[in-house]
């Protein structure tokens, strides 16, 4: 069975790129690769790293990049033995867009935290007026 050609629109539900885009849009994906970006490529340092990530989602998360041609996995044959994580080309040229991503959430995250709590605000007064109506 042939599957149908769409012209590319990551709006589409059938559109490959909509699964190419679930891979990165992941926070744990975007932290692996600024990681490694940074020189940060063996598993155990990236866990000291990466604030919050348990053993379980870096090793799913690496397994992902690897098997989605992001990142490649080189095991050294020493004792005991030895990994070693790089971007591939394309793990490289997604990195213009995850540094710029970065760049933007740090900028803009006071904003956000502000906007976030004024939501909260005004979800809890809207609350308490429905509350006593």
């Amino acid at each position: 069975m042939q599957k149908q050609k769409y012209p590319p629109n990551v709006l589409n539900e059938m559109c490959p790129s909509r699964q190419t885009l679930e891979i990165i849009a992941d926070k744990w994906a975007t932290l692996v690769l600024v990681s490694i970006a940074r020189g940060i490529n063996r598993h155990n340092r990236m866990l000291r790293e990466i604030g919050g990530i348990s053993k379980k989602m870096l090793a799913q998360t690496l397994r992902k990049l690897e098997q989605n041609g992001i990142i490649n996995r080189k095991v050294y044959p020493v004792l005991p033995p030895m990994v070693e994580y790089t971007l591939t080309p394309i793990g490289k040229e997604l990195l213009e867009p995850i540094s710029m991503l970065g760049a933007w959430a740090e900028k803009n995250a006071d904003a956000v935290q502000q906007a976030r709590e004024s939501y909260e605000e005004r979800e809890d007064s809207y609350a308490l007026i429905m509350a006593d109506a």
